[in-house]
């Protein structure tokens, strides 16, 4: 009830508007492309490099030659420039023939399940993560000094510890593949396991039993779960296990109690022990496979790959609820090339379009293409607001010890970045200042003024050249044909910044009622946000509506709450005109 002075005295009210808006969710960039290791077609979130090399590694032998991916080399220079979050799917040469790989036998003293207690299978998939020559481990799969001979930083081992048959359990340790005996990497652990289902420490509830698969309903690609638990594990899942110790211990918390034939519980708990993975399928490396500037329109010629490997990727990222980003990129895929990457590219710009959360960059051309008339003419060919291209090639470091040439598209994320965190979305990446490239060697080319003006004309981002100041993006258009504030990249992705914040909140009023109290918790939340663009340099001005003007009575009846809101972009200064004039002795300088 509202207080009144009847009274002489002292009377304190407060008025709080000091509303504080939520910050908006945080979003990285996602990448499309081949990986060593790791989930294939899961959509899977790194928040550093090191996370990244772990799920899916870095390098791998072709031939005779160590090579890294693209995907490898754009995560890098992302999470170097800044980038806090990646969303990475894995794409491989037909991935229907890939299988993971199963551990060889976990064994017990006797009883039920001698020979077999659970089985254990790898998440990734692919022969990478076999270390055993056969389908089962054997002695010579070992050195004198516990080694396997094909173990390696991208495949894992398991052993059994620290058994206890008096309370029925153990521990199960992720080893890395390279490691050996008495010099142990073990990469999780997993203590106080049990086989009886009825307890917390039931195996399947500590490590998990997920599979992703991935389902077609003629229109949509996505991927669905099956598994009774989630898995717990960066690594490994449990795929069966053959004698579950119900009710290991007595009632009494002592007595161990056996099946309906005697056998004893104890002889299905798993000896100390240790082994391998073995019997997976598919491989990363094919006989066709280019990399770095030798990807071609051939055969496996990206990075062993072709375009419609990454057709289902791109699908399954369509799930705007699921995955989440403001970027994406898939180095390796070009426009030029009608089979590895024409159709590709132009669905990543419409996956854009159709979520309207993320500009996608694209590479037109390959490298060593000379003519700027080249790449003009395949930019000609795309027009819209969520996608953005960058010329030319540039050359970076690599795992592999050698400095590679890579597409514009392996480093432009990172760019972003970078502007994200040293100003904001709506801020132009280009430019000295936030356009630098620190992690470029050198471009392919440097390119001369009018080819600068030549590019930027059609809508084609340059990356320059400048002595004694380094490399830098000197361009942000996006493709968009039609002069409007949507053909500068900090317009759009101002856009997509200002959906995402204002649809999160809308999305809090679903289903509340359709009154003035609701409109205002909207505004109270959108209006501080926006005042805090106009503070950042994002909006010159805006206006918010939601109100009885858009709000009338067959609206409400129909269910609907209508907002409005108008805003009036801050724009950037591409273009500074300086005039110097020359004037006589003695003239005088207007004050």
């Amino acid at each position: 009830m509202a207080e009144t002075i009847i009274s002489p005295g002292i009377l304190t009210r407060e008025n709080d508007i000091s509303f504080v808006s939520p910050a908006p969710t945080a979003v990285g960039a996602a990448f499309i492309g081949p990986t060593v290791t790791g989930p294939i077609e899961q959509p899977t979130t790194v928040t550093s490099f090191g996370e990244y090399s772990r799920k899916f590694g870095r390098t791998f032998t072709s031939g005779s030659t160590t090579v890294e991916y693209f995907t490898s080399l754009a995560v890098k220079n992302y999470f170097d420039q800044g980038g806090t979050q990646a969303l990475v799917t894995r794409v491989v040469s037909g991935s229907a023939g890939w299988t993971a790989a199963s551990a060889t036998p976990i064994s017990g003293s006797g009883g039920f399940a001698a020979t077999k207690i659970f089985d254990i299978e790898t998440i990734g998939k692919g022969k990478q993560y076999n270390n055993v020559n056969g389908s089962a481990y054997l002695a010579s799969d070992e050195l004198s000094n516990g080694s396997l001979k094909s173990g390696s930083t991208d495949n894992v081992r398991w052993e059994v510890t620290n058994v206890d048959t008096t309370k029925g359990t153990f521990s199960l340790l992720v080893r890395r593949g390279d490691d050996n005996h008495k010099s142990k990497i073990i990469l999780e652990t997993f203590s106080n396991l049990s086989l009886d289902p009825n307890q917390d420490n039931y195996i399947e509830k500590q490590i998990g039993t997920s599979t992703t698969s991935k389902t077609s309903d003629g229109t949509n690609t996505y991927l669905t779960s099956n598994g009774e638990y989630p898995n717990r594990s960066n690594y490994i899942r449990i795929s069966a296990v053959h004698k579950q110790t119900s009710d290991y211990l007595g009632t009494d918390g002592i007595t161990i109690n056996s099946d309906t034939a005697g056998n004893s519980y104890t002889a299905s708990i798993p000896i100390a022990s240790s082994g391998a993975f073995a019997s997976a399928t598919g491989t990363n490396v094919t006989d066709a496979a280019t990399f770095f500037k030798d990807i071609s329109n051939s055969t496996a010629g990206i990075q062993g790959l072709i375009g419609a490997d990454y057709n289902d990727a791109i699908s399954i990222l369509d799930n705007k609820d699921e995955y989440s980003f403001n970027i994406i990129s898939a180095p390796g895929l070009i426009h030029a090339f009608a089979t590895n990457g024409a159709t590709q590219t132009d669905n990543i710009i419409s996956l854009a379009e159709s979520r309207g959360d993320c500009i996608a960059v694209i590479d037109l051309v390959a490298h060593g293409t000379s003519a700027t008339s080249t790449v003009t003419s395949e930019a000609s060919e795309i027009n819209s607001s969520y996608g953005a291209t960058y010329w030319p090639w540039v050359q970076v470091g690599s795992a592999t010890g050698k400095n590679v040439y890579v597409p514009a598209s392996t480093v432009i994320p990172g760019v972003y970045a970078f502007t994200d965190g040293a100003a904001a979305p709506w801020f132009a990446p280009a430019g000295l200042v936030r356009g630098g490239i620190p992690t470029v060697l050198q471009a392919e080319r440097k390119l001369t003024r009018s080819e600068r003006d030549t590019l930027y004309s059609s809508n084609v981002n340059p990356i320059a050249t400048f002595p004694g100041q380094g490399i830098a993006v000197f361009g942000q258009k996006t493709l968009q044909k039609k002069a409007s504030a949507l053909d500068r990249v900090n317009v759009r992705r101002l856009l997509i910044e200002l959906k995402k914040f204002v649809g999160d909140q809308a999305n809090t009023l679903v289903f509340d009622q359709n009154t003035i109290t609701t409109r205002n918790k909207f505004l109270a939340a959108v209006n501080p946000f926006l005042d805090s663009v106009v503070q950042r340099q994002g909006l010159f001005a805006f206006r918010v509506v939601m109100d009885d003007t858009n709000n009338t009575a067959d609206v409400i009846d129909r269910n609907q709450l209508i907002g409005q809101i108008f805003i009036q972009p801050s724009k950037t200064a591409e273009f500074i005109v300086l005039d110097f004039t020359l004037e006589p002795t003695g003239a005088t300088f207007g004050g």
